[in-house]
């Protein structure tokens, strides 16, 4: 593809990430390609997602150096714009960046010149009973170690209010959006709907909603299931709830999953990717659904999910199983899988030789 504006998000407290980010702004000059760092927090403020772009001149694809933290907020920049976003590994047990630091100039090349796999992923995005804000006072609390808060989500400008459906917000989440108490001696409240039934109220340190690719962030802490990024749903499930029901449930795609803070509830904070975007009293409510976008993330080969899983989880045989002989056998992604296992579906393995997009 043609790059003509590269867009950076680096982890500017790692070093490794400045000679990283270094190394790309050294490729962008020699082939000409501008390149402007956004997403940067010195100036203290965050801007939201029309603003960054705007200012960083509308790159055609984000490179993000960092962990996966780095990369949800270059992920956020390339959904709202539909544009490529290439992940740089740099972090420590994070599953969506993949394309080692030491390689970051000949993964540029091979954007260049289309030998690239692209990979969608599904984003959730959300309708609420009223504007998210965020109170006056959190914010210098937030703030603290942290890094700047980003602004409430906006309402989209082609939305009608009306009816049961409240607003739709401006706003795409690749791993989950999470509704969580305020006061630490205090649970919240709240109703959750699946498909437009109500499925259950409870009472729990928090409720989340996450695609396939975050049920291995903060839903796999809580309890939930992991699920294969290539897979399509809305995984829900409570953290901490006071009821004997505490598992997850997954609905399908066009099954919006509604949360209502309930009478009695306190206040609530709703969280997309991990950052704070607003504050819920009782009697508001979010509907999470599959967003009609998609994310388009740069691979360079064959997505070795269920490696990185056992690599990443530190996962070991149990004794039990190795003492009934000797350990089960592994073999390469990129070579063909053994004659027995030719009927599964396997993903299939791209051809180095041609361009994929």
């Amino acid at each position: 593809m043609t790059v003509n504006r590269v867009g950076l998000v680096v982890h500017g407290g790692r070093a490794e990430a400045v000679t990283a980010a270094r190394a790309v702004r050294e490729w962008c000059a020699e082939h000409a390609v501008g390149c402007t760092d956004i997403d940067v927090w010195q100036e203290g403020e965050r801007h939201s997602t029309r603003e960054e772009m705007d200012t960083a001149g509308d790159p055609d694809l984000i490179v993000t150096l960092g962990g996966d933290g780095t990369f949800l907020r270059g992920a956020r920049l390339a959904a709202a714009s539909d544009i490529l976003v290439l992940g740089v590994d740099l972090g420590r047990v994070g599953f969506l960046t993949e394309v080692p630091v030491t390689t970051v100039r000949e993964a540029l090349d091979a954007v260049r010149e289309e030998r690239i796999t692209v990979e969608s992923r599904m984003l959730l995005t959300m309708r609420a009973s009223c504007r998210l804000e965020v109170p006056p006072q959190m914010e210098g609390l937030l703030r603290y170690g942290r890094g700047p808060l980003l602004p409430p989500p906006r309402v989209r400008t082609e939305c009608e209010v009306g009816g049961d459906w409240g607003i739709a917000l401006n706003i795409f989440a690749l791993n989950d959006i999470v509704l969580e108490k305020l006061a630490r001696d205090r649970q919240v409240s709240v109703g959750v709907y699946l498909a437009g039934r109500l499925l259950a109220s409870y009472s729990a340190d928090a409720l989340l909603v996450a695609t396939p690719t975050g049920s291995t962030a903060y839903s796999f802490a809580a309890g939930g299931p992991i699920v294969s990024p290539r897979a399509e749903g809305l995984i829900f499930t409570p953290v901490a709830p006071h009821m004997v029901f505490n598992r997850s449930v997954v609905a399908a795609p066009d099954e919006p999953i509604a949360l209502r803070v309930l009478e009695r509830s306190g206040q609530a904070a709703v969280s997309i990717d991990g950052q704070l975007r607003g504050v819920l009293s009782p009697g508001d409510w979010i509907g999470v659904y599959a967003a009609p976008r998609r994310l388009k993330a740069v691979r360079l080969g064959p997505t070795d999910f269920y490696g990185r899983l056992r690599e990443r989880m530190n996962l070991t045989d149990a004794p039990a199983a190795l003492a009934d002989g000797s350990a089960a056998p592994l073999w390469p992604v990129t070579t063909p899988p053994p004659g027995d296992l030719e009927h599964l579906a396997l993903p299939p393995v791209p051809d180095d030789s041609s361009g994929h997009s």
